[in-house]
This record gives structure tokens, sequence and C-alpha cells, in this order.
């Protein structure tokens, strides 16, 4: 695995995606999900055999699905995928910051569409959890009604669905944080959702760069709309002055190392407010067990590794769940659950 994470890194990064992609499709072997009962995690109505996920934006069109599933996550989230095909935006657009360890990308929810997508997830064995993150079509003229009709078209193959409203590389799609905007967009896809049967989790995924002000809109209205949960979070147009690498300069989304703090104390800020009616997926920076637990200590039950993954290769899977058994261990407990939120109070005031 490691030599493989290697020989991808010596090609172009998203010639080195592809790749990576049409290996996992094929990947014959399989890792328990379930080896460590006290990993187990119940989250908005579903069960989880651990709480580590694959983030959104590695398999856009659930063409590795199957493969993914094998490699012990708890879960897997494709996508963004929206109504119809689209190229994204121009290359180059994916942007290695190896000193960094970090990620620039401003892909643009390229993906083959809801029903490509939909054709694959049909034909898929599926091994484990699939949530499905959703967004508009670049050109709509009714962003709202992509969002619902992705609901609609991909039900039967969700556990759950999320609302990407926090892609930096859409013009215009962090709009829907403000609280009107929010809230219409909630309603309208909450309806979408209590029309499946059965029912189907829908979370909200929020940038990482939202002030205190937007912050309170959207867990006001999430709270009063009776949102199933939240990632927290994504991608962020944020530079640290700690960055090195020569294409941090470019325009897109920052994620990995850089934004673990950011994202983290946000997780903490959520939690506080929350509280266990707003169950929160953590992303953002994690790339081994110490990152693993430092999100699930902030607040989030379940957490999501993109970057690191990237990085690091599937054996990041199994060595962050060894990782975290081992801390219940030596911590004497008997499941992950009593770790969620137990230093929220702190991380939220920077203590990371």
């Amino acid at each position: 695995m490691p030599l493989a994470a290697s020989l991808l890194g010596l090609l172009a990064p998203e010639r080195a995606h592809r790749a990576a992609i049409r290996a996992l499709a094929a990947y014959p072997f399989s890792a328990r999900s379930d080896a460590d009962p006290r990993l187990r995690i119940e989250a908005f109505g579903l069960n989880f055999p651990n709480p580590l996920g694959l983030a959104a934006g590695f398999d856009k069109s659930a063409e590795a699905v199957d493969g993914l599933g094998r490699l012990g996550f708890g879960f897997v989230e494709i996508g963004t995928l929206t109504p119809k095909p689209q190229a994204g935006n121009p290359k180059p657009r994916l942007f290695r910051l190896k000193a960094d360890a970090a990620i620039v990308n401003r892909m643009g929810f390229n993906n083959d569409g809801y029903a490509a997508a939909a054709a694959r997830l049909a034909r898929a064995r599926r091994s484990g959890r699939i949530g499905i993150n959703i967004g508009p079509n670049k050109d709509s003229s009714d962003r709202v009604a992509d969002y619902v009709a992705g609901i609609a078209a991909l039900a039967p193959y969700a556990d759950y669905f999320t609302i990407n409203i926090s892609s930096p590389n859409t013009p215009g799609l962090r709009n829907f944080h403000a609280r009107d905007e929010f809230d219409a967009l909630v309603a309208a896809v909450l309806a979408a959702r209590d029309r499946v049967s059965p029912r189907r989790p829908t979370l909200v995924k929020i940038s990482p760069d939202l002030d205190a002000e937007q912050l309170e809109d959207v867990l006001a209205v999430a709270l009063a709309r009776r949102i199933d949960g939240l990632i927290v979070a994504n991608t962020s147009v944020g530079r640290p002055q700690t960055l090195v690498s020569a294409a941090a300069k470019e325009a897109g989304g920052l994620s990995g190392r850089p934004i673990f703090a950011l994202s983290t104390r946000l997780v903490a800020r959520c939690y506080l407010r929350c509280g266990d009616a707003l169950p929160i997926i953590g992303v953002g920076g994690v790339e081994n067990a110490e990152t693993a637990l430092a999100k699930i200590e902030a607040g989030a039950c379940l957490i999501q590794i993109y970057t690191g993954f990237i990085y690091r290769g599937p054996g990041v899977v199994s060595e962050i769940l060894s990782g975290l058994s081992g801390e219940l261990t030596r911590r004497k407990l008997s499941s992950l659950r009593e770790c969620v939120g137990a230093r929220a109070e702190e991380i939220a005031a920077g203590a990371l």
C-alpha cells in the first residue's frame, strides 16, 4: 500500500486520482470494518461499524464503491453529484502541497451526473454504508430543485444524503449559508426527504470559513428545521501563514493538515451549541488516530478522511482504527461514544 501511494505520487495529481479510482474499483481484498465492537457508533438513526468514513470528493461518480467498501471504512460518501454531467473547471485544478500535507482543488463538481451514478450504485454489492453528496449544476436556473431532484433520483441507493452548500469552487454556492436562503433550501430538501420511504437521513456540509453570525444563523435553522446532522467542514479559502508550498497561491479550496485546527474548533463550537440534537461528522485534517480522536473529543460522533488518505494510502484506515481501539483500552473505556465531546469546551477555546 505505501509503495502504491508513492508511485501514484509520481503522476500529475488528477492522473493519479484517476489511476487510484481504477485500481480501487477492482480491489479484491477485504478488511473488517467491525473488528472492535467498542468502535460502533449510532448516528442519525443509522448504525456504523466504526466511525471512520471516506469524505466526498474522492469517488465523485460512484465508480469504486465496492472496492472502497472493502478497505475497512465504516462508511463511504460519494459525490458531489449534480443532476446533469459536467466537466468542472478548466485544468489544472488539483494541486499537491506536499510540504504542508495539504491539497488545493478547484475541481468544480466534475461528475457523471445522477443517472450514471444511480446505474453504478444499482450494480454495487454495497458492503457498507453509503452516503451520497449532492449539489447543483453550475448553469442551473433553479439550484434548490437540483438538490430536490437528487433525493428523488438517488434515494434507493443512499443510507444518508449530504447537501453540499460549502464548496468554494461553484460560484455563489456559499450564498446558501445566508439565513433566508438556507431556510428555504432546507425546507424544500427536507420535504423531499419526507416523501421518500424509508426515510433517508439528510445532512448539510458547511464551510469552515463562517463567521460567528453566519454560524449561528445556520445552526438556528438546522435546529428549527430538524436537519438530521452536519458535516463540519468543507475546504477553506483561507491560507494560513505557515504554508510553504508554492501551490498554496493557487485559487481553490484548501484541505489537509493546515485546516485541522480551524475545522476541529468549528466542530466543538457546533457541538456546544447543539449537543446531541445535531450529530456531527468531523472532517478536515484527519491523518492519524490522534487527529481522529481530537475530532471526536471536539464533538464529532463520526469522522471522515480525504487528504490523509491521498497521501498515506489505504493502510491509514486500519492504522486509525487500531489507534482508536488502543486508546480506548488505555483509558479503560467500553465505547468510543464516551469520548464524544469530552474536550469540546477547551478545543473551542483553542486548545489543540
